[in-house]
């Protein structure tokens, strides 16, 4: 997903950035919590003035590098209020935002597992899923094992979902990369299994996550079963590849900070709920054993493109380790995670040897 795309709501429920210049942005101030207010003709978002504060967008300079603080600040202080930028209402705790992907008051758009996509599916067989994964896996995890250096988002991530899904279907992996890029693999793995952008961000996210310290990551295979899954949820938690969906209120709904209603779009920040500190004990830390995990960036129901993208990151995990049993972070390197709508790193580069 393009965190750059044309104004408005995408007809598939993610927040697409409008194109507005600064002059042209009106601007949402409060006299306090949840109290936003479209106000025209005041100041930049980020002045301030002795009466009054002015509410963060997710769209500000520099929250691509760092959305953390405007989140914070969004959840803390205006649990509801109105972005220009995005021309939607925002909620930011995770109370409200779970509610809203799941309450029937919301319209316009779905999740891969929530009950809607059930209609789109296509049949398929879990062990099949299974083997298609696998092997996709080590065969992109063995191209790489004899390089001095690689980058596992180019050489790795971009590839993996992609070739799954080839696999799953008995396309050419050949045929289906031109597919995609076309935008026609739903047609022939269902609309959910043929997202494959988010996937793709998501197991970027993980292998980012893991890979901080080689020697949790070797302990997860050597975990009973279920570890590296628990992990994979863990990561969708803390950084999860979309961090904005939009949604639009069917009828008025109560929420925290005030009442939005019927017919508005919404903003919800996944990302702010997902760090929610009512929610989440030290929600900044990605930990793999997390008792209170929840993610949200797939509902809770049966969906292939939900099972498929938790064998991608265990296969993923087991592949490149058994490949490169000395694979490592590239000396010196973090991963540094980007983007406001979309986010994840958009390098990850290792050391196959060691």
């Amino acid at each position: 997903m393009n965190d750059e795309p044309n104004a408005g709501i995408r007809p598939d429920g993610w927040a697409s950035v409008p194109r507005m210049e600064p002059a042209q942005a009106p601007r949402v101030w409060a006299n306090g919590p949840g109290a936003a207010r479209l106000r025209p003709d005041t100041p930049f978002v980020g002045e301030r003035s002795p009466s009054r504060t002015v509410a963060p967008s997710p769209l500000d300079p520099g929250a691509g590098r760092d959305p953390h603080r405007v989140h914070r600040v969004l959840r803390e202080q205006f649990p509801l209020t109105y972005d220009p930028l995005l021309r939607a209402w925002v909620l930011s705790r995770y109370a409200d935002v779970a509610t809203a992907l799941t309450d029937s008051r919301f319209t316009h758009g779905h999740r891969p597992g929530d009950p809607p996509c059930a209609q789109t599916h296509v049949a398929v067989d879990e062990a099949e899923l299974r083997s298609a994964a696998a092997r996709t896996a080590f065969v992109l995890a063995r191209r790489i094992a004899g390089r001095r250096q690689a980058d596992l988002v180019a050489d790795f991530c971009h590839w993996l979902p992609a070739g799954t899904v080839a696999a799953a279907v008995g396309v050419p992996y050949r045929d289906m990369m031109r597919l995609v890029r076309g935008r026609a693999a739903s047609a022939l793995a269902g609309q959910c299994t043929g997202q494959i952008a988010v996937r793709e961000k998501a197991l970027a996210n993980f292998l980012a996550n893991v890979l901080v310290d080689r020697e949790h990551a070797l302990a997860l295979l050597d975990a009973p079963a279920g570890a590296i899954a628990r992990a994979w949820a863990e990561s969708l938690r803390r950084d999860p590849p979309v961090q904005i969906a939009v949604r639009r209120t069917g009828a008025e709904v109560r929420v925290s900070g005030g009442t939005i209603p019927a017919g508005e779009p919404v903003a919800l920040l996944i990302g702010a709920a997902s760090r929610d500190p009512e929610r989440f004990r030290d929600p900044d830390r990605y930990d793999p054993l997390r008792e209170d995990a929840d993610q949200l960036t797939y509902g809770r129901g049966s969906c292939p493109a939900v099972l498929l993208a938790g064998l991608e990151a265990e296969y993923a995990l087991r592949a490149l380790f058994h490949a490169m049993p000395r694979l490592r972070l590239a000396e010196g390197f973090r991963p540094e995670h980007a983007g406001v709508i979309t986010r994840f790193p958009r390098n990850l580069l290792v050391r196959p040897g060691g």
